[in-house]
Formats: structure tokens, C-alpha cells, sequence
């Protein structure tokens, strides 16, 4: 269910003139969902990719195997990866890219718990925003918590440019 930061980021994206797209592992597509909902999407949403398999991040994000065995597939160095191979698919302004642990049986560790996420915006002027966010509770929380973040952070950084 869209929430009005969905709504306030939409509204700006059209304000702004600018486009967006997603290469979402934990989300699974929610994001690209969720803001197909806004009125006007078309005007703002480019598209998205549903990569949850780490093959997927290498065959078709070109994401490198190397990076993904180093640092594990929920990782900021992989989301960074994943968010650039998005911007050589999809032509947009901003491309955001998401990783993380919604369940156990990943890559959670100690450091590294059940509820870790990463968020990797890009523009062509370079990063955008990345964020490493820890929540807490069932799958469906965490995305849905994840979603939200992803909204406030393009609040924020829609609020600061021009």
C-alpha cells in the first residue's frame, strides 16, 4: 500500500523532471510496485529489475563473481555493483539499488544480522545516497520498513537539489 512519502517523492520526481529506476534483491520488485501506484508514475518510473538470485546480479547486472564471493551477495560493495549495472539497462536519473536480509539463510552473521539492508542510489553525477539500515521483525516488516527508508531518503535528497 503506497504511503504519502510514496506520493511526496513522486510529486517531486515530476517537479523535478527526473526518472528513476530499480535493481531490487530484498524488496523483490515492492519499490518498483509501490511507486507504479502514484498517480502519473509513467511521467517519473523507468522500470525495475527483480534480481533476488546472485546469478542474476552476475549475468544480468553484471555484477562481478568475485565481488559477490568477497563480500557476500547482502552487501553495500554488491548493491553499489548492481545499482551501476541497472544505469547500463535502464535509462534514468537516478538508479537505486537494494540489497540485504529479510530471512534467515543468507549471509547473516553477528555483524551482519537478519534485518540488514543496503540502499544504493546513483545519478549521473555520482552517488546519490547509500545507506546500511538494521530493522527488526518478520519479512514482510522489514521490506515494508526498507520501502519507507527508501522513500525518506529520496525526500531528502530531492529536497536538496535544484
Amino acid at each position: 500500500m503506497k504511503s504519502n512519502k510514496m506520493d511526496a517523492v513522486g510529486k517531486m520526481l515530476i517537479g523535478k523532471k527526473l526518472t528513476i529506476a530499480f535493481a531490487e534483491s530484498a524488496t523483490a520488485g515492492r519499490l518498483s510496485a509501490e511507486f507504479s501506484m502514484i498517480d502519473h508514475a509513467g511521467e517519473f518510473l523507468k522500470g525495475g529489475i527483480a534480481c533476488y538470485d546472485a546469478q542474476l546480479k552476475q549475468d544480468l547486472l553484471q555484477v562481478d563473481h568475485t565481488l559477490i564471493k568477497t563480500y557476500t551477495p547482502e552487501s553495500m560493495e554488491v548493491t553499489r555493483a548492481i545499482s551501476l549495472g541497472l544505469s547500463r539497462l535502464i535509462p534514468a536519473d537516478i538508479h537505486i539499488g537494494i540489497t540485504g536480509l529479510t530471512a534467515p539463510g543468507g549471509s547473516e552473521t553477528e555483524e551482519k544480522p537478519v534485518g540488514t539492508v543496503f540502499i544504493y542510489a546513483t545519478s549521473k553525477g555520482g552517488l546519490v545516497f547509500s545507506e546500511r539500515l538494521n530493522f527488526t521483525g518478520e519479512r514482510e516488516e522489514i521490506v515494508s520498513a526498507t520501502v519507507e527508508a527508501c522513500a525518506d531518503l529520496l525526500i531528502d535528497y530531492l529536497s536538496a537539489i535544484d
